[in-house]
């Protein structure tokens, strides 16, 4: 049709630009002999479609929650934390291997793939502009390859823990896992511990369950799921005259889980790991490889035990997908303390491993982040209201397929030592969902980021 064609690129990869949009892009390939440096046989052309503009999100806003009017964006203009705050963000950014077009057929190939999303994804979470991100199904060659380097240039330290292999089949780059990054200029690294379910599950059944079960159960527990848990020291302080020069730690637990009975188990292991660490006054022993599990008078030992010093006062925050909705018993176990010994989760223990019922107790003062939006006072929080479930306390949703629409993830915290001073506005189900779902050219996750700005408090005794 007459159409003049103008080279552009002689790489092997190109990178449309905004000079590119309504344009038709020409790929050719052509076979040179290595001595003659002559052409062989005729090229080979690919075309694509027209180049469309890259979608990109509107930008989610950070509410304050404790009565400031204060409301902005966030974007390379700065942050709105003050120097005795910091933000933690928490997203299931969808690996690679499980977005397939069997799985999301609403999502445009070009839109699922992951040179687009991978891109899509690190434009969103640096927008964020978090002192600490904890991502989860982030694949090991993806972490190694792209994250770790490209989060690196923004000045984050990353920290990653892959899941185990015991039950996973496939390519063992591909495996999944748990990435947690911090800024170097607001925290430094104090100790990185490593929770693998698997040598739990195992050091369980060798002692709770009868020997004709143990096969049975180790099948049902051994799921290689891990937790990264990071030990962080505060570069920025707002302790007052009262404690001059002390250290602010904070302990950030990044954790995906599934499976009912499994999952209650598994908050009850990182649970007792926290308790363990706030035992010691001046000295904190931090069990590496393996973790301290107290569940029907069983206490399951990991190896390997490290020594750092620091101070009992630390925070906690845990942060993840937990592939539970509100009201669950993990869910329960976490916000409560406590699981309702009738709760119909529980009927789901066909080893009863989670007998007797009455063990199922911490003593942790966990709090949802995102509660916040119910009980605080200040501008825009009204719409935000309307965005959550007053029974339970929790965003009307934090996954949004085709087939399901519900919240599995959460930010929660140490409420005796930190309080919440802003959140991530959340996503309305109408706008975002339009006519299909996500992963969506604009959200390239089926999750939705998770994000709050938090302040350390003296703990109260």
């Amino acid at each position: 049709g007459g159409e003049t064609w103008f080279e552009v690129g002689r790489s092997k990869t190109y990178t449309p630009t905004t000079d590119d949009i309504g344009h038709v892009l020409k790929f050719e390939c052509v076979v040179i002999d290595a001595e003659t440096k002559l052409p062989v046989g005729h090229p080979n052309t690919l075309l694509t479609s027209r180049v469309i503009p890259a979608p990109s999100p509107s930008p989610r806003r950070l509410i304050s929650v404790g009565g400031a009017d204060m409301m902005g964006q966030l974007d390379s203009d700065g942050r709105l934390s003050s120097s005795g705050t910091f933000t933690v963000l928490s997203y299931n950014i969808l690996s690679d291997s499980y977005a397939s077009s069997e799985l999301y057929s609403y999502c445009p190939s070009w839109a699922l793939s992951w040179p687009y999303r991978r891109q899509n994804l690190l434009r969103e979470i640096v927008g964020y502009r978090a002192d600490i991100v904890c991502l989860q199904e982030v694949q090991c060659d993806h972490f190694d390859e792209f994250f770790a380097p490209e989060l690196d240039k923004h000045g984050y330290q990353a920290l990653y823990k892959r899941k185990t292999n015991e039950v996973y089949s496939g390519n063992i780059h591909t495996i999944d896992g748990c990435a947690t990054f911090f800024r170097r200029d607001r925290f430094s690294h104090v100790k990185k511990y490593e929770v693998e379910f698997n040598k739990a599950a195992q050091s369980l059944t060798e002692v709770a369950v009868q020997t004709t079960q143990k096969k049975v159960a180790l099948n049902r527990l051994v799921k290689d799921n891990v937790a990264l848990i990071v030990v962080l020291e505060a570069k920025f302080t707002n302790q007052g005259a009262d404690n001059p020069g002390k250290r602010q730690l904070l302990c950030v637990v990044n954790v995906q889980q599934e499976l009912k009975d499994v999952k209650i188990w598994q908050v009850l292991i990182f649970l007792h790991v926290y308790n363990y660490l706030c035992m010691h006054v001046s000295i904190i022993q931090i069990i590496a490889h393996s973790v301290f599990l107290m569940l029907n008078q069983v206490h399951t030992l990991l190896k390997g035990l490290e020594k750092i010093a620091a101070s009992a006062d630390i925070p906690m925050l845990v942060c993840g997908d937990f592939n539970s909705v509100p009201g669950s018993a993990p869910h329960s176990l976490l916000a409560m303390g406590k699981v309702d010994p009738l709760h119909p989760d529980l009927l789901v223990d066909p080893l009863a491993i989670l007998r007797p019922h009455s063990k199922l107790t911490h003593q942790l003062p966990l709090v949802s982040a995102y509660s916040a939006f119910l009980r605080g006072v200040g501008l825009g929080l009204e719409q935000q209201r309307r965005r959550m479930d007053p029974a339970t306390n929790e965003p009307l949703f934090t996954n949004c397929t085709r087939d399901f629409i519900g919240t599995l993830d959460y930010i929660f915290y140490t409420a005796d030592s930190l309080t919440v001073e802003s959140l991530l506005e959340l996503l309305d189900e109408d706008s975002l969902r339009k006519d299909t779902a996500l992963p969506s050219p604009e959200w390239s996750s089926d999750h939705i980021a998770l994000l709050a700005e938090f302040r350390c408090v003296p703990r109260t005794r």
